[in-house]
């Protein structure tokens, strides 16, 4: 009887062992980045051949332990701030003493840190090189040959872009816009290109005439647009663009480029707009470049040069009373004023003199035919 009974409990104590032979655990230390054992960092095991996800976080010595996982392959990860920042995989667990994995924040920032500079190298040490799994190192060599390609594109690059700055400086515009065409096929997305090219293409038309000038004055303002596009906060662009408007004869869209300028860059609004006034100027459009005159004074009312056009425009509106004098309109005195108070020694300076002389004194209307004889007094 007593062995009938002790049977099944033997078979029972032969269950108990062999279902808590399939189970195994996990264990190890983490330091993080100042090598101090690392507290409260979450240990994530995910199993790999099936599904299974069981996490745990480090004591304040920085060990994790995890008991009772069933037999298998794991992947185990270090979670710290929310971020997954290292992890070992295939890793197999086995009954008995736990397996251990350890994380160094420390170590782990040398290594990549030392990888990268490999990276940038193209070439891994011996211990680096043992280190790495298969998986690794395909994916070093195929890194390294995108890095190839990338570093002789970008020697193309700057060959051409380089090449372009140089033929610039030397005005030879020809040679610079091709250089810089050749740099934004390679690079659409830099607005530094596009904005040279601009500048090329718009000093190439003005060694060109007629359809050669236009055309590559109308390439100049799309350069420009594509520029703006990318970087629509540059006001030196803004300023060029509306330059090229500007000759290009569309001189409203020239002066709403021109405000934009201002508006992105208030310091240099006058610069701006006294740029405006002399393009126009030359284009002999004289009420605009008054305005724009007008506008660079009150952008910065110590613009000497701004003032003394401001008050050549002024002065061909004064009309002349019946006794000879000018009749200048208001604020035509104040401009030269102020030039000869800023600039007292300045190249206008002397200009300005004679046109408030002018305004102060009366001018000799009377007619003399040039072809007249002079009288003579006979002498006695």
């Amino acid at each position: 009887m007593f062995r009938k009974v002790a049977m099944p409990a033997l078979g029972i104590l032969f269950c108990a062992i062999a279902g808590f032979a399939q189970t195994s655990s996990l264990e190890g230390d983490v330091k993080g980045e100042d090598g101090a054992p690392l507290k409260g960092a979450l240990i994530k095991i995910d199993r790999e051949d099936i599904k299974g996800h069981y996490q745990v976080k480090t004591d304040k010595k920085g060990h994790y332990y995890y008991g009772g996982l069933p037999l298998g392959r794991y992947k185990v990860t270090l979670e710290v701030d929310g971020k997954d920042v290292d992890f070992v995989d295939k890793v197999q667990t086995h009954p008995g003493e736990p397996g251990v994995n350890n994380f160094d924040m420390q170590a782990t920032a040398k290594k990549r840190q030392a990888l990268n500079q490999a990276a940038q190298t193209g070439n891994l040490s011996k211990d680096q090189e043992r280190a790495m799994s298969p998986e690794e190192k395909a994916a070093f060599e195929k890194a390294n040959k995108e890095r190839e390609k990338v570093m002789a594109k970008n020697k193309a690059l700057n060959d051409a872009f380089n090449a372009g700055k140089e033929a610039a400086n030397a005005k030879q515009f020809d040679v610079a816009v091709t250089q810089f065409a050749k740099a934004s096929e390679m690079a659409p997305d830099q607005p530094v290109i596009w904005a040279n090219l601009g500048d090329a293409e718009i000093n190439l038309a003005k060694s060109k005439t007629g359809a050669e000038h236009d055309e590559a004055l109308n390439k100049g303002m799309e350069a420009y647009q594509k520029t703006l596009a990318l970087k629509p906060d540059d006001a030196g662009v803004h300023n060029n663009y509306a330059l090229a408007l500007a000759g290009a004869k569309k001189f409203d869209e020239a002066q709403a480029e021109l405000a934009k300028a201002a508006q992105l860059d208030p310091p240099s609004a006058g610069k701006y707009y006294y740029n405006l006034g002399a393009l126009l100027v030359n284009n002999g459009q004289s009420e605009p470049a008054g305005a724009a005159f007008k506008k660079a004074i009150e952008a910065d009312p110590k613009y000497a040069d701004a003032q003394y056009q401001y008050g050549i425009y002024l002065i061909g509106k004064a009309s002349l009373g019946a006794d000879g004098k000018y009749d200048p309109v208001p604020g035509t005195r104040e401009a030269f004023q102020a030039y000869l108070e800023l600039r007292p020694d300045g190249p206008f300076a002397e200009s300005c003199k004679g046109m408030l002389a002018s305004l102060s004194g009366s001018v000799d209307t009377s007619y003399q035919n040039p072809a007249a004889k002079k009288k003579t007094t006979k002498k006695n």
